[in-house]
């Protein structure tokens, strides 16, 4: 089945299984529209209408004027606060800025990220919506030290500091009130892992050079494209719908696989989006059901010498996600003097030929093999088609979860491991 949408993503989905085809039917996929409508209505759900307004991005224009001479950002939060943000730079990212992501709590790997650092070149971007993450407090905690050792006081190094939180009750709220430093919004009804087209990611994309408002465009055009009256040639109906009948036939796995270096990131976003989205002991009816899709971060053509293997001949349990760039910004010819049969087979190609033959290969290679996968296309790789692909991914996240059938904006399971961590604080080691 192949699926051209209004935007410049196109979507190819192919499967040797059998599909269930009320699953398509065009009853059945105006029924999930108007659910997928509802959804999105909800008061507590705003991701959708995020590319609907400019409030936030204009919001950290103004604070981008005050910093934007820094050379170093470090960006200090964890899972959501942090996935988008990284995803963006290492995707879109064209300055010089330095950018370091405190997203772990190893004293090792901060150690690193704080060497050679200059504070008074740099300013620290702290985003935490509740503002009581453990792991952002403890960060905040160990970077006042080191700028005290520095010798910068509290005053000095309060102006250096930029908090990302929820704008109604949050204790970086309170902080920064006290504190007198600079706050933008998480709004209220964004969660962490849905919030990449918020400050929490508009902001340090200006000192990457991202157009924010290309990023917002496109992100407009998707929504159009997953509201689109026409069902049957609906892209986000249609993969939700081939994904669900995989689920059927026990095809619980979920590979994305970017073509790209610079999407590589992009594979860990998705991953938190879809694990802690999907991943549920119960359903909206209390009942036990442990249903999820499984996310498989990989990348191409790297994986096909490592993962591939398993992908291609190990158990049907998986489907892939292929995602193209059908041009890249540069290129290299492979001609070259070496007079050798394996040189001699990419002498009339380029770089960017070989890595669309490895795809293409690949592609055939997994429907000789009856492997289920999707085929995704951009044109290229900018900020216009990540704001596309970043919600068609959160969309796909949100009414997946309406076909399993569980809420994709909550996570017991994480809460419970804080509880029982600062349990064993308290407890002692």
């Amino acid at each position: 089945m192949s699926k051209k949408g209004i935007c410049s993503m196109n979507i190819e989905l192919t499967s040797p299984i059998a599909r269930d085809e009320d699953l398509f039917s065009e009853d059945f996929l105006r029924e999930k529209l108007s659910e997928f409508k509802k959804i999105i209505a909800d008061p507590a759900i705003g991701f959708f209408d995020l590319p609907q307004t400019q409030k936030y991005a204009k919001a950290c224009e103004e604070v981008y004027e005050k910093y934007k001479g820094a050379k170093n950002f470090i960006h200090v939060g964890i899972g959501g606060s942090s996935l988008g943000p990284e995803m963006l730079i290492t995707a879109l990212g064209k300055s010089d800025t330095r950018f370091e992501f405190i997203n772990n709590i190893d004293p090792e790997r901060i150690a690193d990220q704080l060497k050679g650092l200059d504070p008074n070149d740099s300013i620290f971007y702290f985003v935490s919506k509740s503002g009581g993450t453990a792991e952002m407090t403890a960060a905040m905690a160990l970077i006042i030290n080191w700028l005290e050792d520095k010798g910068l006081n509290q005053e000095e190094w309060s102006k250096k500091f930029i908090f990302a939180t929820d704008p109604k009750k949050s204790i970086l709220l309170d902080l920064a009130t006290e504190l007198k430093i600079t706050t933008l919004e998480i709004p209220s009804d964004i969660g962490g892992r849905f919030s990449v087209l918020t400050p929490v990611g508009l902001f340090p994309a200006l000192f990457a050079d991202i157009d924010i408002y290309q990023l917002l465009d496109g992100a407009s055009k998707s929504r159009e494209n997953c509201l689109s009256e026409d069902v049957l040639n609906n892209e986000l109906l249609n993969t939700c719908s081939f994904l669900y009948d995989l689920k059927n036939f026990d095809i619980t796995q979920t590979v994305f696989m970017p073509y790209s270096s610079k999407l590589r990131d992009f594979c860990f976003w998705f991953t938190q989006l879809w694990a802690e989205s999907l991943g549920k002991r119960l359903d909206n009816d209390g009942e036990e059901v442990f249903t999820g899709l499984t996310p498989i971060p990989g990348y191409g053509a790297t994986d096909q010498h490592s993962q591939m293997q398993l992908f291609m001949e190990g158990p049907l349990d998986k489907c892939l996600l292929l995602l193209e760039v059908e041009k890249f910004s540069c290129d290299f010819s492979l001609n070259s003097n070496l007079d050798y049969p394996s040189f001699n087979k990419l002498s009339s190609h380029t770089l960017a030929d070989l890595m669309k033959a490895e795809l293409y290969g690949t592609i055939k290679a997994l429907k000789e093999n009856g492997r289920p996968h999707i085929h995704f296309k951009i044109i290229e790789n900018n900020a216009e088609a990540m704001g596309e692909l970043i919600i068609f991914f959160e969309s796909l996240t949100a009414l997946m979860g309406h076909y399993l059938n569980v809420n994709p904006f909550d996570q017991p399971g994480v809460e419970l491991g804080k509880v029982y961590a600062y349990e064993k604080l308290a407890k002692g080691f």
